[in-house]
């Protein structure tokens, strides 16, 4: 899937369904953050998870309330500095925080370059672990071809399509439909790169 298939795409889409894509992608990355907080205790995993489950509420219109203009701050609290953390880990943490900011960009302003921005760096994330998984030897081309066929890439591009493809069919969300994205989004758990917390 092409960086210009994507922006294609989400063009056409309207407000909720632009932050319905860009919560189901980052709720995909959730278990990268969490794992290393975790690990680390770093960060609250608690409240990412709580600004998540309100995206989520607010698109299936389950009356709660919260103030995302206010999150917003406490999503920068919790990114990662990597000059601070020489792991790899920190990586894919610092790309679900940039994610679920984007994502509550999109809420409080809808814009298609911004879900755009949240597929983009799935995608990077994944392409950075099958890159720093690979074989030292490759040449730069063979690493490319890698990335490319790597089960994981086939699989995020694929979860983004369907993602799209659920999203497009209608022209409002059902509590029902939030719920069922959801459950695809969260994967049993395990992320984009294959972690669970």
């Amino acid at each position: 899937m092409s960086q210009w298939f994507l922006d294609k795409e989400l063009k056409a889409l309207n407000g909720w369904q632009l932050t319905a894509f860009s919560v189901a992608v980052t709720e995909r990355m959730f278990p990268n953050f969490a794992l290393f907080s975790n690990l680390l205790e770093f960060g609250d995993r608690d409240q990412v998870r709580s600004i998540l489950d309100g995206i989520w509420n607010k698109l299936g219109n389950s009356g709660a309330k919260m103030n995302f203009e206010v999150q917003q701050a406490n999503i920068e609290a919790n990114m990662p500095d990597l000059d601070q953390f020489d792991m790899y880990g920190a990586s894919p943490a610092l790309d679900a925080m940039v994610a679920l900011y984007s994502t509550v960009n999109c809420l409080l302003e809808p814009n298609s370059n911004e879900a755009a921005n949240v597929g983009n760096l799935a995608l990077e994330s994944v392409a950075t672990f099958i890159e720093v998984t690979a074989d030292s030897d490759m040449s730069d081309e063979q690493l490319l071809r890698h990335i490319s066929q790597h089960d994981m890439m086939l699989q995020e591009e694929g979860f983004q399509e369907e993602v799209i493809r659920r999203i497009s069919a209608l022209k409002k969300p059902s509590s029902a439909f939030i719920d069922e994205l959801k459950l695809l989004a969260a994967n049993d758990g395990v992320s984009n790169i294959g972690v669970s917390e």
